[in-house]
């Protein structure tokens, strides 16, 4: 079983890379477009209409018309993106509901792979 597979009912925040997991990882450097990473959509059918969704990229702020105009094409509707993060590690924390629901869950895919 995956993590995903038992989520609770409450809305979500997805905190979801750009380069390597819903596009193939520097596309958009060797061919000036980016392509989808295949089976992105399963995963993206996940998030809740109500759910909040945060794109997370190292791409440089030059880059920002390119990368809208692709998630526009591919029809992936966000809440917000954030451009030029450092390439290292990210790191979530979040506090534990007192019920005992853990809040915070962390998935490191293989690149170019939809691994979840």
């Amino acid at each position: 079983m995956n993590q995903l597979d038992n989520l609770s009912d409450l809305n979500k925040t997805w905190l979801i890379d750009i380069d390597g997991v819903i596009f193939i990882h520097n596309n958009y450097l060797e061919h000036n477009k980016d392509k989808l990473v295949p089976g992105i959509k399963k995963l993206l059918k996940k998030i809740g209409k109500d759910d909040c969704l945060i794109l997370l990229t190292a791409r440089e702020e030059k880059y920002r018309d390119l990368t809208l105009n692709s998630l526009k094409k591919y029809k992936i509707k966000y809440n917000q993106i954030i451009f030029n993060l450092p390439t290292g590690e990210r790191i979530l924390i979040n506090d534990e509901k007192p019920r005992g629901l853990k809040t915070a869950i962390a998935i490191n895919t293989v690149r170019d792979k939809a691994s979840y």
